[in-house]
């Protein structure tokens, strides 16, 4: 061992990397986290400004993840639950989409709202049950085709699709054109179906810190970026060398293909979130409000402070706006996004303070059939480097706590053979 720095030395601090490193820990290895930036979480940070919560972009976790599940004790992270369904803009006003098991109250508007047929409703339930049936593993076995035409071969008519799927769908995978696999398609939709959406009290980042916090004092060193890698070396941007038995790189896709020279890392999709301060909230209701109507760059909104009121200082309101694709590279898009608000909520929207917009380049990776779609990538190059992240497995927490244990197991295999 002291030929070493460490048993592992694990790039990155994400939810993949940590949940490695963790796992690499409890099994008696010497583990060396190292992280670019100045603490643990990746893309899943919350950033604290004079008392709000902002997420480094809208994010919520599905409780129904099983791994994810598992691997943290959601009791720590006092989660406050979304409430269930939509309120779709269409029209001119909101109608409201509602899980008809959890809120049967709320069944009748469900079925009048004008987003579909009632041919369409009959078949979001049947779909429902469709995407139940079978393991995860079997459904990411299942045929493999876009979104937008698993639905529209599923028999959803156009209004249907732009009104609801899109903009719900679109948001979950940072693409409007729904050009997203199928399989990740199915397995969301069953998430969604089987538990609760939630946030953390005290924000996303809660997950990421969670997993950090159980690593032992001294492990982790932030503000440490890296300049190559190899099996069984690592060299910082200073020129320090860090030896290991095993490298494992954990960074996000487009780091890893700089770093390794990885050819199947799939492109990412961006994403601007815009978060606004107001002494009222324009819904009272902590609910995703989706844009059916395909006007205006914003694609989805909440009011975060309603669904746990951590998220904002007493007496004040934060609310999220979501933008995606091309029109987030638009100077006016941000005068663009408060016009479509005022539109939805009347004047008090002008009373809004903006308090901050995350540009995320790196969202989530493009899993299009076009682009290689949903499937398990090697975790390990030729060359004997271990590799975890979403674009391993899909673009989820799941996906990327799902990569991160499974390098670990591969990684305590081969330093057990040795």
């Amino acid at each position: 061992m002291s030929a070493y720095d460490a048993d592992v030395i694990v790039v990155g601090a994400g939810l993949a990397g940590l949940a490695c490193a963790r796992r690499l820990q409890r099994s008696g290895l010497q583990v060396l986290v190292v992280e670019a930036s100045d603490g643990p979480g990746g893309r899943v940070r919350t950033d604290n400004a004079d008392g709000f919560l902002l997420d480094r972009g809208f994010q919520v976790l599905l409780t129904a993840y099983p791994v994810t599940r598992a691997e943290l004790d959601f009791g720590r992270l006092d989660l406050r639950p979304f409430e269930p369904g939509a309120l779709v803009r269409t029209g001119g006003a909101f109608h409201r989409v509602s899980d008809p098991f959890r809120r049967p109250g709320a069944a009748l508007a469900t079925l009048r709202a004008p987003i579909g047929s009632w041919g369409d409703k009959r078949r979001v339930a049947q779909l429902a049950l469709r995407v139940r049936r079978g393991s995860l593993a079997e459904l990411f076995e299942r045929p493999e085709t876009s979104t937008l035409s698993y639905l529209a071969g599923r028999g959803f008519t156009d209004r249907m699709i732009d009104t609801f799927f899109r903009p719900f769908l679109g948001g979950v995978f940072l693409d409007p054109s729904l050009e997203t696999s199928s399989r990740m398609f199915e397995f969301v939709f069953r998430m969604f179906g089987e538990a609760r959406v939630a946030v953390p009290a005290r924000g996303m980042g809660a997950l990421s810190g969670q997993l950090a916090a159980d690593l032992r004092a001294g492990s982790l060193v932030p503000n440490s970026p890296v300049e190559s890698v190899s099996s069984t070396r690592v060299t910082l941007s200073g020129g320090e060398p860090l030896s290991a038995r095993a490298v494992v790189l954990a960074t996000d896709g487009p780091a890893a293909r700089r770093l390794a020279n990885l050819q199947d890392v799939p492109a990412y999709r961006p994403a601007l979130c815009l978060y606004y301060a107001a002494e009222e909230p324009p819904v009272e209701e902590g609910i995703l409000i989706l844009n059916g109507e395909g006007r205006g760059p914003v694609m989805n909104f909440t009011a975060m402070s309603r669904v746990s009121p951590t998220y904002a200082p007493p007496g004040q309101e934060l609310l999220s706006a979501t933008i995606l694709g091309g029109a987030i590279e638009r100077p006016e898009v941000r005068a663009e996004a408060r016009s479509q608000l005022r539109e939805w909520f009347g004047p008090a929207v002008d009373g809004w303070e903006e308090i901050a917009a995350y540009r995320i380049p790196v969202g989530l990776p493009d899993q299009s059939p076009r682009a290689g779609g949903v499937r398990a990538r090697p975790l390990c190059t030729d060359a004997g480097l271990f590799v975890a992240g979403d674009h391993r497995r899909h673009g989820s927490i799941e996906g990327a706590i799902v990569s991160g244990l499974e390098v670990a197991g591969a990684v305590r295999a081969r330093l057990t053979a040795a």
